[in-house]
């Protein structure tokens, strides 16, 4: 049991870290890179990594999952609370951090946008 509780928190944390790979994202240009490109992505990149609030939001969904999946999992004749907490953060936990994921992405297209590039996704 003590090792499938910690299961259940390593991958919330991994799935935390998942939101992250938006600020990866390279975007694509309608026209040739000019010489600040690089410079402008890293610093977007940076920008939108650093909206820490979105990974607080990541391990929220997840405690939310859990709780109700406890719940749930508690009321289901075949089922157990500890099972349907694991599952619960799982299905909360990756569905923050798709829709984090994405914002982070928009973050990166808007500022390089913001800052004269041709953007186009």
């Amino acid at each position: 049991m003590k090792r499938l509780t910690s299961a259940a928190f390593g991958t919330v944390f991994l799935i935390a870290a998942c939101t992250d790979s938006g600020t990866n994202h390279t975007p694509i240009l309608d026209g040739p890179a000019n010489a600040a490109f690089d410079a402008d992505l890293a610093a977007c990149r940076a920008l939108a990594r650093n909206q820490r609030q979105f990974d607080q939001e990541t391990l929220g969904a997840a405690a939310m999952g859990a709780g109700a999946g406890a719940v749930l999992g508690d009321l289901d004749e075949d089922g157990d609370a500890l099972g349907g907490a694991v599952a619960g953060a799982l299905a909360g936990g990756i569905a923050s951090a798709a829709d984090v994921s994405e914002r982070r992405k928009a973050i990166v297209i808007a500022c390089l946008k913001g800052r004269g590039h041709p953007v186009v996704g």
